[in-house]
């Protein structure tokens, strides 16, 4: 095949250091556009980024000639040093990421459940939340590890 044609839509899920609430309402939809543009500069499509005070949520399209981990981590290097010029100082991501497979037909769902994190995360917590998608996604883990 001459080209490369490809498909991986993926959830990508990373939190604050600490999960740390540092993620301020007056610069959350900023971050957001950010975290988006520098996903498409990577050749990714970006179809959604929300999240709460200490993680955010993203629904991409992963570029053919990139992983998940290749994306996360520009991802989340170029987005920490971004909060530290808008007065963010001691800024940083967690280590750790959570990255889902995502159906086509799932996409507008996933969408759904970034824009409405707010609501979600007033009867839900983090760690709540991650251990149904672990569930979900049969993704084993180990408490010990997972949350520090």
């Amino acid at each position: 095949m001459p080209q490369t044609l490809s498909l991986n839509l993926v959830h990508i899920i990373f939190s604050t250091k600490g999960r740390s609430p540092m993620i301020r309402d007056e610069i959350a939809a900023n971050l957001h556009a950010y975290l988006a543009a520098t996903a498409r500069k990577l050749g990714c499509e970006c179809f959604r980024v929300g999240g709460v005070a200490d993680h955010v949520h993203l629904a991409v399209r992963l570029a053919p000639t990139k992983t998940s981990a290749d994306v996360v981590s520009e991802v989340k290097t170029a987005s920490s040093k971004w909060m530290k010029t808008q007065g963010v100082a001691d800024f940083a991501w967690q280590r750790g990421y959570g990255v889902f497979s995502v159906s086509p037909a799932d996409l507008d769902a996933l969408t759904r459940y970034i824009d409405t994190q707010r609501t979600h995360h007033a009867k839900r917590s983090f760690q709540d939340e991650m251990r149904a998608f672990f569930e979900k996604y049969h993704v084993s883990f180990d408490e010990r590890y997972v949350w520090d």
